[in-house]
């Protein structure tokens, strides 16, 4: 597989020694390799995806979803749930066989128009996604403290910029999760009386579409399934479950696997990723139904700024808006990092650079400096125009919706070739969901770009 040409041909004993220095403290950390270990040690790659999943552009997409359609679009969370589990294993499968990430093998593998289309498919989505994650947070600022929102966007991207080449993403992911546990905010107010909530209907909508085909609806669903079944949690995934490798010590090196992949490995990227989706989901479920249950069942059905997205949690009393708040800020400080960093592995793989979360700046400093530079320019954008909040999380998702099938249609591709992923091909029920997803998602983004053009939109 693909190597980082610099890591070949190192410069001198110090560049060893430097490489050697970063593995072993790849290595000493709590993910790394000490032994056995109970089997909740074993989940990560898959986990860490489905939290970034519920990122800002998530909680304000459902937020609007509920507070638009009530329950009607409860549907798409029993259908998401396979497809995007059969989405992310493929990414860690393919990882976990070729220890590289997917844009390395797409470059070994296929012409370079398919390389560069979807490298650059993924560098636009997730510019828009980082723009509008910082542009609520800000605003968010703004609501807590007063601040303006210049001045948040300008303090988040440098705390951003700074965190990540200063501090290892998983000792800082490891703080910053707590500030997500305000997600479960959403699943207390679900049962509180001041959610006016109907279970009968809620399961019978789980089931049976409640919606009518128009330009709103598309987007609203092609924005849920885009903040769902994301582009970049495909590159993400693959890319920490090469860095897991690493620090397990069964590679080296991204694509310098240092001992076989055993078959029980495989078990565990299904395991992690079933678990990781399945609590990204339970998470939009509670968020479409307290906003059904709080917004939309008040009339209050169009939702624009944080403030009003923070409603949805209102039973809780005065502490709602912090509660939101710390959503949107926790969950966009460890999302932000996941969007930049995916756009990092997948350019380093392109140019050959060497790269990686576990190295120090001073090792791979265009793959951080690509890395900051896709917050920058994302936040840069928050001063080109003025978009609100909460409808700039729904267009990205949407964007997200139309960019994911033509990298699904890849992503099922190299998962049938046995070149590349040799006696770990996809199986039956892989490629059925795979294809049915590039079926749903697929047609609902041609109808909205051509709903968006034709003025109906």
């Amino acid at each position: 597989m693909i190597k980082d040409d610099k890591a070949k041909k190192p410069s001198g004993e110090s560049s060893c020694a430097s490489d050697a220095e970063d593995l072993e403290r790849a290595r000493n950390s709590p993910e790394g390799a000490t032994g056995p270990r109970p089997w909740y040690k074993w989940l990560g790659p898959g986990l860490i995806t489905g939290a970034a999943d519920d990122d800002p552009s998530g909680v304000g997409t459902y937020s609007a979803d509920g507070a638009q359609y009530g329950y009607g679009l409860l549907w798409l969370i029993p259908l998401s749930l396979p497809l995007m589990i059969a989405i992310q294993e493929m990414c860690g499968r393919i990882a976990t066989v070729t220890g590289c990430g997917l844009a390395a093998v797409i470059k070994e593998h296929y012409p370079k128009w398919l390389l560069f289309s979807s490298v650059a498919l993924l560098v636009g989505a997730n510019v828009f996604n980082i723009y509008a994650d910082i542009n609520v947070m800000a605003a968010t600022g703004k609501l807590l403290f007063g601040l303006p929102v210049w001045a948040g966007v300008v303090g988040l991207s440098l705390f951003l910029v700074a965190s990540q080449i200063l501090v290892p993403y998983r000792s800082y992911a490891r703080w910053l999760k707590y500030l997500c546990i305000g997600l479960a905010g959403y699943a207390v107010v679900a049962f509180m009386p001041g959610a006016h909530n109907n279970w009968a209907q809620i399961g019978k909508s789980m089931f049976i579409p409640q919606l009518k085909i128009n330009a709103d609806s598309a987007l609203a669903v092609v924005a849920f399934l885009g903040t769902t079944i994301s582009p970049y949690l495909f590159f993400w995934q693959a890319g920490e479950t090469v860095e897991e490798k690493i620090a397990q010590g069964d590679a080296n090196e991204p694509g310098d696997q240092s001992r076989p992949v055993p078959p029980v490995a495989f078990r565990r990227v299904r395991a992690d990723t079933t678990l990781g989706m399945m609590v990204s989901q339970a998470v939009a479920f509670f968020i479409l139904i307290a906003a059904a249950g709080t917004l939309h069942a008040t009339g209050k059905t169009d939702i624009n700024s944080a403030d009003e997205a923070a409603r949805a949690l209102s039973p809780l009393g005065p502490s709602a808006v912090w509660i939101f708040s710390l959503c949107i800020i926790g969950t966009g400080l460890l999302a932000v990092p996941t969007l930049a960093g995916s756009v990092a592995y997948s350019v380093a793989e392109v140019f050959g650079w060497r790269y990686g979360l576990y190295r120090r700046f001073s090792r791979a400093r265009r793959f951080y400096l690509t890395l900051a530079l896709v917050i920058v320019v994302g936040s840069v954008f928050n001063f080109v125009g003025v978009i609100s909040p909460v409808k700039a999380l729904v267009y990205s998702a949407a964007l997200n919706g139309i960019v994911a099938p033509p990298l699904i249609v890849v992503l099922l591709l190299i998962c049938n070739n046995k070149r590349i992923v040799k006696g770990r091909t996809n199986r039956v029920w892989s490629n059925v969901f795979g294809w049915l997803t590039v079926a749903v998602m697929g047609p609902a983004a041609i109808y909205l770009i051509y709903a968006t053009f034709a003025g109906k939109a």
